[in-house]
C-alpha cells in the first residue's frame, strides 16, 4: 500500500454544553500535525478533500476553529 492510499488521524470531539455546537481535531499520529474544525461539517469536508489529493492539509476547510 502506498502512502497514498491511507489516513490515520485521532479524533477528538467536544462541546462546551449540550446546546453548542459540536467541535473537533485530528491529529495526524505520525507528525503530529492538528486540524481543528468548529463544525462536524467542516471536518467532513476536510476528510473528502484530503481522500482526493496526495497531500493532507493543502486546503483550508471552512470554519477551521483553533484547538482547545
Amino acid at each position: 500500500m502506498s502512502p497514498d492510499d491511507y489516513r490515520a488521524y485521532m479524533l477528538r470531539l467536544w462541546r462546551g454544553d449540550s446546546v453548542s455546537p459540536w467541535r473537533a481535531q485530528l491529529e495526524n499520529p505520525s507528525t503530529g500535525e492538528l486540524h481543528s474544525f468548529s463544525s462536524l461539517e467542516a471536518l467532513m469536508f476536510f476528510l473528502r478533500v484530503s481522500r482526493e489529493k496526495k497531500t493532507p492539509g493543502e486546503r483550508t476547510p471552512p470554519g477551521d476553529a483553533p484547538a482547545p
